[in-house]
């Protein structure tokens, strides 16, 4: 059985938008790299061509991972989900002892974007979070010890 990879309908459109690119930008772009080098003659000392062929490499690798990922993916969207519980793609709000307050989104892996308040939900934070509701107090261990938050607000945007 194929393992489904959670990601939100944004998170699914960039990793298309990433996989297109590299199919029909990057790769004819190293393919052409690697003819013009090819043309330079003993291919054991260009430099040029060996880069190239390790560029394509690298390319091809990608799009290979971007492809598997595309193919298990299962798109959330959240506009289509409600209720109090904390869900995959939710927002929700958290208020620290000091009352000061996070918002973060619950992502997919590939998605993650701290400064944009975008967490995984394999994170420590997303676990604790999974299946909570408002004024549900959640313990998250963290390097630099336990933080306790309490849980404000969810909300499906």
């Amino acid at each position: 059985m194929v393992e489904k990879v959670p990601m939100t309908a944004e998170g699914h459109e960039r990793l298309e938008a990433d996989l297109k690119n590299l199919k029909h930008h990057q790769r004819p772009a190293v393919i052409k790299a690697i003819e013009e080098a090819r043309a330079h003659g003993d291919l054991s000392e260009n430099a040029e061509y060996h880069a190239a062929k390790e560029q394509q490499g690298f390319i091809e690798s990608r799009i290979k991972d971007l492809e598997g990922k595309v193919s298990r993916a299962e798109v959330i969207f959240p506009k289509e989900l409600s209720g109090e519980n904390v869900l995959f793609a939710a927002t929700v709000s958290l208020a620290d002892e000091n009352d000061k307050i996070f918002k973060y989104q619950i992502v997919g892996v590939d998605e993650v974007d701290v400064s944009a308040g975008k967490i995984s939900y394999i994170s420590p934070i997303g676990r604790a979070l999974i299946g909570r509701k408002i004024g549900d107090e959640i313990e998250v261990k963290t390097p630099k010890g336990e933080t306790y938050y309490e849980i404000t607000n969810v909300e499906f945007i």
